[in-house]
């Protein structure tokens, strides 16, 4: 009979913490959980009348101007439901759950914390769901690099602006995409009857774009003519593209010509190419205070005694330590005899 050794670290023993606080949270999920099937069931989606609503819902042209998002790729303009507008088809689609949860923290390899985060969308009545999980970094990226985030309240707002996105991708899959369609042509219906063309209208845009750095100069070189004679179709296409840059799905220099900083490059102007040629010629005057003092004249036939460049370049180093009234002779010496020995 083989016996077998005790192992020196003893037994294994999982413990798990069930206390009557989580029994009783389990309990009431399960009951919530089952109640939403069983009221799924019994009270099933009517799709004419919760079509109408849809349709409906965006008559109102708050909504109907939140609708939908574009932006460009690949020299191509791309359109589609935003997230306020995926929330109201199902709203009134009905039997639909939606929403994101985190589920877990941790530290990557780098040091920064990171959340693990689902989105999801359940139709109760068909009890099918689509659920992404997905990695948020508690990490802002800044044009000087980036920084953690140790506020709550940054953090949640970082999930949640991340989140939303993977929830409206599930809410269109499991709503039928000719539901959406029908809606996002309501929407076209609706902003083109109602746009608003007027002064105070045309003002309105013209503010909201003020915090993307979009000025009215920028928006009339877009439409190719004075915001006065702006069309009611060119007013949608404005939106959408305010919707877009207020979701962060593009930037302002996607759509609109935005002036490029100034960069430093090679002057064209003859008093700063004279300026760049004398710098190039003289070396920088730093006094030294350990370089040996030359009397004026004493430099001047030094330099002029030189036969390579690199030896007078560093008797030139020594102009600095000369008077101020003797230095600009020193100078042109030095410039005459660079000029020399170069040719």
């Amino acid at each position: 009979m083989t016996e077998l050794v005790a192992s020196p670290f003893g037994t294994r023993q999982t413990v798990v913490t069930d206390t009557a606080g989580a029994r009783q949270d389990q309990s009431r999920e399960l009951a919530e959980t089952q109640v939403k099937y069983l009221m799924a069931q019994q009270f099933p989606r009517d799709v004419v009348r919760n079509m109408d609503n849809i349709l409906n819902a965006f008559t109102r042209l708050t909504l109907a101007e939140q609708s939908q998002y574009q932006f460009s790729r690949g020299g191509s303009d791309i359109s589609g439901p935003s997230i306020r507008a995926a929330e109201a088809m199902a709203q009134q689609w009905g039997n639909i759950e939606h929403g994101f949860r985190e589920r877990s923290r941790g530290v990557d390899a780098t040091g920064v914390p990171f959340s693990e985060v689902e989105a999801f969308c359940v139709d109760l009545e068909s009890r099918t769901s689509k659920r992404l999980q997905f990695i948020v970094r508690h990490w802002r990226d800044t044009k000087s690099g980036g920084y953690k985030l140790k506020e709550e309240r940054d953090i949640y707002e970082l999930i949640a602006n991340q989140a939303q996105r993977r929830v409206r991708a599930c809410i269109l899959a499991q709503i039928p995409g000719d539901v959406v369609d029908a809606a996002m042509q309501q929407a076209n219906v609706t902003l083109n009857t109602k746009a608003d063309v007027s002064p105070e209208g045309i003002q309105k845009i013209v503010t909201a774009f003020e915090q993307f750095g979009v000025t009215k100069e920028h928006v009339e070189k877009r439409i190719q003519r004075r915001l006065e004679s702006i069309q009611p179709a060119q007013v949608v296409t404005l939106k959408r593209i305010y919707a877009s840059l207020r979701d962060g799905m593009s930037a302002p220099g996607e759509w609109f010509e935005m002036e490029q900083p100034a960069t430093t490059g090679e002057s064209t102007t003859l008093k700063d190419i004279a300026k760049q040629a004398s710098g190039k010629k003289a070396p920088k005057q730093a006094p030294q205070s350990n370089a040996p003092e030359f009397a004026p004249q004493q430099l001047i036939d030094l330099m002029r005694s030189r036969k390579d460049i690199d030896t007078l370049s560093a008797d030139a180093s020594m102009i600095g330590s000369l008077p101020e009234d003797d230095q600009q002779p020193a100078l042109d010496v030095y410039n005459e005899c660079l000029a020399a020995l170069s040719a």
